[in-house]
């Protein structure tokens, strides 16, 4: 099986022409230079098994797939710790000017010890009665960057400072609201839907550290002092703190839980895919540019590949992961699995124009390689809603959804439309 571009038929080349050189190889941005690839089977068990129902892919190749994803790529994560509890530190029924109710919770992870503890933050509209759907993300730089409302208080945590996650500082005023333009909150209180936000630092500060300065402490053995080669790196702690919130959710009756899409950009975009495999409560799962280690195929070797990303970042998969980083081929899984995970529920695949690095081709190939999957559980679906690789700015969607847009690797008001059309739909509302 070549690398069945011409079966998915693709019709645009967006993608120009262009090499990069730095001291780890060369990169390739070159279509015709990626390498022949075959991609694991999908609907084929490891007993050689033919997997052509909903209830086998269920019961036997799903559960397959993902200790796959599990042992050599995220790393298995704790469950849910004994003796964590939830805390309403301030709400408000009066923010933003009295369109929102805002609410902050304080969760503790575990007994005696105060450190061991993450914020969530909750803006709900104040038109819509009775529970609301949500978005759950994320954020990069603490929750009072979100949105500039001086009740959110500046983060205590290390942030990042040159998107590189090497380089920490301290947070300060300064900051706040600094990520505003990618939240687009108006756009959700406004569809009736809850915003829902964690900062990612209080879960573990992205940076190369020696796994002290995270969550995996607290469930370390006696004696360990760093997660064994299939325990969680980064990216996992990160979906398991999802999952937490998610906790807490079910607990509050402000919040359909029944209906939260979980979104996430670059890291945290790999981060929601994670997290969308790994907890089924998630009920559609958004990844905005999340590149290699996220939607895009790493046998593709296009833009970001696994040596390098392990490379630069260290932390953020397992131990494991890194045995590929110079024979991808010998993965027994690549991205399209990791969508598969997600069926039958809905996801959202994004990418931009100008954001080679992510392989905006190899997002949209995990896509229509997943679509086998969602087959299984409707017949006739109608998987990602295009045969071709759609134009820029022409989303497309049917049980998944895509599109390219125009501009660079972030998250924009485009983007946010999109995602707010497709929960609309899948939440028939």
């Amino acid at each position: 099986m070549r690398n069945q571009l011409a079966l998915i038929g693709i019709s645009i080349a967006l993608i120009v022409t262009q090499t990069s050189t730095s001291a780890l190889g060369q990169f390739n941005y070159d279509e015709a230079k990626v390498p022949k690839f075959e991609l694991p089977k999908l609907l084929v068990s490891a007993s050689g098994k033919k997997i052509a129902t909903a209830a086998d892919w269920k019961k036997v190749r799903r559960p397959e797939i993902f200790k796959l994803f599990q042992d050599e790529m995220y790393g298995a994560a704790p469950g849910r710790p004994e003796g964590m509890t939830f805390k309403v530190f301030e709400s408000s029924d009066k923010a933003l000017g009295g369109k929102a109710t805002r609410k902050q919770v304080r969760v503790q992870f575990v007994k005696d010890n105060e450190d061991a503890w993450m914020d969530i933050l909750i803006y709900t509209p104040n038109k819509v009665k009775g529970a609301v759907p949500g978005f759950l993300g994320l954020n990069f730089n603490g929750n009072h960057s979100v949105v500039n409302d001086p009740a959110i208080p500046v983060t205590p945590r290390w942030v990042r400072s040159n998107g590189k996650g090497v380089v920490k500082n301290k947070a300060s005023e300064a900051g706040r609201g600094g990520n505003a333009s990618r939240w687009a909150i108006d756009s959700i209180l406004d569809a009736g839907y809850a915003l829902i936000t964690v900062y990612c630092g209080d879960l573990d500060e992205d940076y190369k550290g020696n796994f002290q300065n995270g969550v995996q402490p607290l469930f370390y053995k006696k004696g360990q002092t760093e997660p064994s080669p299939s325990q969680w790196g980064t990216i996992s702690v990160w979906a398991w703190g999802l999952s937490r919130t998610m906790d807490y959710l079910e607990t509050d009756d402000d919040i359909d839980h029944k209906k939260i899409a979980v979104m996430g950009h670059s890291r945290l975009g790999k981060t929601a895919l994670w997290a969308g495999a790994s907890d089924e409560r998630f009920a559609i799962v958004i990844s905005n540019n999340s590149g290699c280690g996220g939607a895009a195929l790493s046998r593709r070797e296009f833009g970001e590949t696994v040596r390098r990303i392990n490379t630069s970042f260290p932390h953020w998969f397992c131990g494991n992961f890194k045995k590929y980083n110079d024979n991808v081929n010998a993965l027994p899984i690549d991205q399209h699995m990791l969508v598969a995970l997600i069926a039958p529920r809905p996801a959202y695949i994004a990418s931009a124009v100008e954001d080679r690095w992510a392989d905006p081709r190899g997002e949209f190939l995990s896509a229509k390689h997943a679509e086998p999957v969602y087959a299984l559980f409707e017949d006739g679906a109608t998987g990602v809603g295009a045969k071709k690789w759609p134009g820029v700015d022409k989303p497309v969607s049917g049980i998944m959804g895509y599109h390219i847009r125009t501009g660079a690797h972030d998250v924009t008001e485009y983007d946010w439309q999109q995602y707010i059309h497709f929960a609309n739909r899948h939440f028939g509302r």
